[in-house]
């Protein structure tokens, strides 16, 4: 359909991302919990942020048409460094051309880079900073 490799490296990489984001979660929910004292304000605190999370991800709003007084909260969303790990990683190293209707072609690379700023040789520390987020939502 979009042109997905079958190749071992692009599973793992797709399973790691995938795995992190649902202990990230589950620890953030766990954070949430112990820090409040109910379960109705642990729901109100955790829909807060994770709607936050969902609008600064780079789905909806892609960081380079975030405001720049809006950019930081970008980087402070795990959701967004899920999405950045993803897409690059299942398609951050093609060399193909893309047709873009009204553009021309474009490389698949320069496409990433120039629509959602997203770069493959920053993978190694997407992949740290998912271990980071696990890390810090285990140690609150």
């Amino acid at each position: 359909m979009i042109g997905f490799q079958w190749t071992a490296a692009k599973f793992l990489w797709f399973y790691y991302y995938i795995l992190l984001c649902f202990i990230y979660f589950t620890m953030y929910g766990m954070m949430v919990v112990a820090l409040t004292p109910g379960a109705q304000v642990a729901a109100i605190v955790m829909s807060f942020f994770l709607s936050f999370w969902n609008l600064f991800s780079g789905f909806l709003i892609p960081r380079p048409q975030i405001p720049l007084w809006w950019r930081w909260y970008y980087w402070a969303s795990p959701v967004a460094w899920t999405i950045y790990g993803l897409v690059t990683t299942q398609v951050g190293d093609k060399n193909v051309d893309l047709v873009i209707p009204g553009a021309g072609t474009m490389p698949l690379k320069m496409f990433l880079k120039q629509y959602f700023g997203f770069e493959y040789d920053f993978l190694p520390a997407i992949a740290v900073a998912h271990v980071l987020w696990c890390v810090l939502f285990f140690l609150r």
